[in-house]
């Protein structure tokens, strides 16, 4: 009985130290190896590191990975495309372009003899010139270049025909407002001017820019296309006369003679668009009408061709000279020199050399151009468009 109490009330000694300190380092040897596994796991040792700390009874659900769509949106070039074409110039480019390219393909064969005649090939008239080149070349070559040509028309007449309607458009809206706020004044001291736009043609202008931006587009194939007809052994084809010309000169030999041409065009289309303009509205007012009828408008055009072409016919045998003239092995070093050296070879009829031909193709070409441009645009804007 003693002995039982004894042990009831019998002090009781802690554990060793031992033990606490063997839990303490298991523990740390737990977090030391967990640690590890971490390091060596990367991107995903927090991940691990914590599964290792869980206790088994709790259990990660297995997510499915998320998948991110990522849709970029596309967008509608169709939609796009239909209100561009709904324009009033969208609808005058592409009359440009197709009475363009329906024209060059009645009228090749005039376009290969005027060139040969305006740069001195051949025979001295027309008729031996088109016998000359069927005898060489075949009916055929009477579209010597016709590819290049259609290439060069299309993107030219195109370009012409439209930015001579938005600047004559331009031109009469910016004279008519200027009408109407007095326009701009300009005062040195006790005087002032009062700038106008009244005496200023909005044709005239019109025309000058349509050669200007046209030619500087097109010019390139111009080069290509006299390269094709004046020398067909050399150039027999286009993908030869492009890389011919170019390992020649670079890209500054596709516009050689550009400056020649912009001023043989400038007179030109400035001519060509004031007359027509300005024959037609004379026309209308003459015989009251408010428009004309396909054979009026094909003779309007045939007159304008013609006025335009008589008055700049030199500058344009000038500028076909120094195209060409390094075919030949002399190319005058500007146009003065060139129209000097017509006129010390051939006299001053020699500036009209090739006038007969290139009336032949001009008048006809102005002509179809002209009624071909106002039909597609019958077509093509005033069925859309109120006017």
């Amino acid at each position: 009985m003693g002995g039982e109490f004894r042990k009831m009330f019998e002090f009781r000694k802690p554990k060793p130290e031992k033990d606490k300190t063997d839990s303490k380092s298991k523990i740390m040897a737990f977090e030391n190896q967990s640690l590890k596994k971490k390091k060596f796991t990367g991107v995903f040792g927090d991940v691990y590191g914590t599964m290792m700390l869980l206790p088994k009874e709790v259990e990660l659900e297995n997510k499915p990975t998320p998948s991110f769509d990522f849709r970029l949106p596309v967008p509608d070039f169709s939609r796009a495309f239909k209100d561009v074409m709904k324009t009033r110039e969208a609808a005058e480019f592409l009359s440009g372009a197709l009475a363009g390219a329906m024209t060059k393909a009645v009228l090749a064969p005039l376009e290969t003899i005027r060139t040969r005649m305006v740069v001195g090939v051949g025979s001295k008239n027309i008729s031996g010139s088109f016998l000359e080149v069927i005898e060489a070349q075949g009916w055929t070559g009477l579209w010597a270049g016709n590819a290049i040509n259609m290439l060069r028309i299309i993107p030219t007449q195109a370009i012409e025909l439209g930015t001579f309607e938005c600047v004559k458009r331009t031109m009469t809206s910016a004279q008519e407002k200027w009408k109407r706020n007095d326009g701009p004044k300009v005062q040195f001291g006790p005087v002032s001017f009062n700038l106008s736009l009244s005496w200023i043609s909005p044709v005239a202008v019109a025309g000058a820019a349509a050669g200007f931006v046209s030619t500087l587009a097109c010019h390139p194939l111009e080069v290509l296309k006299d390269r094709l007809t004046v020398s067909p052994e050399a150039y027999p084809n286009l993908s030869i006369a492009i890389s011919t010309v170019y390992k020649d000169g670079g890209i500054g030999a596709f516009y050689a003679g550009l400056s020649p041409t912009l001023i043989g065009m400038l007179p030109y289309s400035t001519c060509y668009y004031f007359m027509y303009e300005t024959v037609k509205k004379s026309y209308c007012e003459s015989k009251n009408k408010k428009s004309l009828s396909r054979p009026e408008l094909l003779l309007i055009g045939a007159v304008s061709g013609l006025t335009a072409s008589t008055i700049s016919f030199p500058l344009e045998v000038a500028r076909k000279r120094l195209m060409v003239g390094a075919l030949h092995g002399k190319c005058p070093p500007n146009m003065v020199a060139a129209l000097s050296e017509v006129i010390k070879e051939q006299g001053i009829m020699g500036l009209y050399r090739g006038w007969g031909a290139s009336c032949l193709k001009v008048m006809p070409s102005s002509g179809i151009t002209w009624m071909f441009y106002e039909a597609w645009k019958d077509i093509l804007l005033v069925q859309r468009l109120p006017l």
